[in-house]
Order: structure tokens, then C-alpha cells, then sequence
């Protein structure tokens, strides 16, 4: 395993064409393996399609693909022709042809091209007005972290952020670096939200935090990495653009060393 690796997060602004979208993401894979030579490139939550707030359910459920429609195969051919892992987010088709919702998937990919892991949002958006579970259908189990030459990589996707519960799954199961991709509304203090939940989820659970957001005019951009003792490693503005995370297994073992919090935990005091 590599103790050294580089992150890059694609903050971008989605539209709702999977077409234009997949074309976006070839350009961004492009300029990042020229100017950072990377291991791994995450896209945003919903990245495939997304549409700007109070468009009508149906024009979004058009769009939805399922995981082996053209644009995951399209993904998957870019993986393997940069060498490279990918990760990001789409809509994804629910077999039932009478549930008229979608999935929020996100699929990691190796540098095959093979398709190593699926994820289904688990805790929908159903806060300050929305109600994603109106559109989406929750999945029904937690990303199980896997096993990469960069690391133990666990991975949930924005609102369950606010759960310390599912950080710590992912942390129990050994992840060093969780990846977050996220479409995160605007509003008040949602900015605020946003920094401190990714930096406590960081500290408590002694683990690499990369937050990977959309950045259209309905969220905030302001992407980050955070390394395991909440120390901001990369930091986006509001624009779309590309972020590199320097990732270093050694630093999650310095700190794990002197700052032991999980393994000091006490679970026969208490059941959540």
C-alpha cells in the first residue's frame, strides 16, 4: 500500500443533461491527470444530473440511468484509460416500475475500470423545507469501506454527515479517509454547518474528511479536505474548480497515536 496519495475533488455545478455533464467530468479528468498526476478524482453528489430546485419531478426522473447505462460506462472508460480512481454520484433508475423515484447513488471505480463498490443514500434530505425522500428512495444498508492502494476508504454522502453514526460505522469498519460527496443547499449558517460537521467528523473519528460539493446556484461549493486532527488541507471558494488533497497514512497513524479517542471509548456505558 502507498502511504502517500493524491486526491483530487471536481467541484463542480451539475446541469441537468447526463450528456453535457459526462463531458464536463472528461475535461476535469483531463486537466487534473495533466497538472496533478492523480490516484483518485471525486465528482460531486448527484453529479451525473441535477437539476436546479422546483423542477418538475418528472423531467428529473427522465434522466435517470441505470448502472450499467452510458454514462457509468463512460466513467468507467475513463478510469481506465487515465489509470486513475474514480468516484461520484448519479441518479440512478429503481427497478420497481411503480416506485417514481430515483436512487442517489455513487459508484466508486478502479483504475480498471471495474465498478469496486455502490453506494444508495441511506439518510434523506427531508430538512430546512426539502424533502428529498419525495424523489429518492433511501438504500438500505451503509457504504461498506473498502480496500485501496491508497488507504481504507469509507464514504457517505452529504446530509449524513450530520449523524455521527454513520461516520463512526465507517470508522468501526477501519476506514483512514472518508470521502463525502455532496450537493449542499445554500441558506443561513449552512456554511458554518457545513465546516464544523466535516471537521468534527475529521477529529473524532481520527480520519482524512474530503467533502466534494456542487457549486450551482442552488448550493455553496466550498469543498474541503480536512486531515485527521481537523486541519484543513485544501479549500474551495464558490466557483467551480479543481482541489488537491494531499493524503498521508502516516499522519493518520501520528495522530491515532497521540490522540486515541476511539480506542478509549467506553461502549458498554452507553447504546445508541
Amino acid at each position: 500500500m502507498q502511504r502517500q496519495s493524491t486526491f483530487v475533488m471536481a467541484q463542480m455545478a451539475s446541469e441537468g443533461s447526463p450528456e453535457v455533464n459526462l463531458e464536463k467530468a472528461k475535461k476535469a479528468i483531463e486537466k487534473a491527470v495533466s497538472l496533478y498526476h492523480p490516484d483518485v478524482v471525486i465528482f460531486p453528489e448527484l453529479y451525473m444530473s441535477l437539476f436546479p430546485s422546483g423542477t418538475a419531478h418528472e423531467i428529473a426522473l427522465a434522466t435517470a440511468q441505470p448502472l450499467d447505462g452510458p454514462f457509468v460506462i463512460q466513467m468507467r472508460e475513463q478510469a481506465r484509460q487515465h489509470g486513475i480512481w474514480l468516484i461520484f454520484g448519479m441518479n440512478e433508475a429503481v427497478e420497481a416500475s411503480d416506485d417514481h423515484r430515483n436512487y442517489n447513488t455513487t459508484l466508486v471505480i478502479n483504475s480498471e475500470g471495474e465498478i469496486v463498490s455502490t453506494y444508495r443514500k441511506t439518510h434523506l434530505y427531508d430538512a430546512f423545507g426539502y424533502k428529498e425522500s419525495d424523489t429518492i428512495k433511501a438504500g438500505d444498508r451503509f457504504f461498506e469501506p473498502i480496500e485501496t492502494p491508497f488507504g481504507k476508504i469509507g464514504l457517505f454522502v452529504c446530509y449524513e454527515v450530520r449523524f455521527p453514526e454513520v461516520a463512526r460505522y465507517q470508522r468501526s469498519k477501519g476506514a483512514d479517509i472518508i470521502v463525502m460527496p455532496t450537493a449542499w443547499m445554500a441558506g443561513k449558517l449552512k456554511s458554518h454547518h457545513f465546516r464544523t460537521l466535516i471537521t468534527a467528523r475529521a477529529i473524532e473519528n481520527t480520519v482524512y474528511m474530503l467533502a466534494c460539493d456542487q457549486c450551482n446556484a442552488d448550493t455553496i461549493g466550498e469543498s474541503v479536505a480536512v486531515d485527521p486532527m481537523g486541519v484543513p488541507i485544501a479549500s474551495g471558494g464558490e466557483a467551480e474548480e479543481l482541489l488537491v488533497a494531499r493524503i498521508d497514512l502516516d499522519r493518520v497513524e501520528a495522530v491515532r497515536a497521540k490522540l486515541p479517542a476511539y480506542k478509549d471509548r467506553r461502549p458498554e456505558l452507553y447504546t445508541i
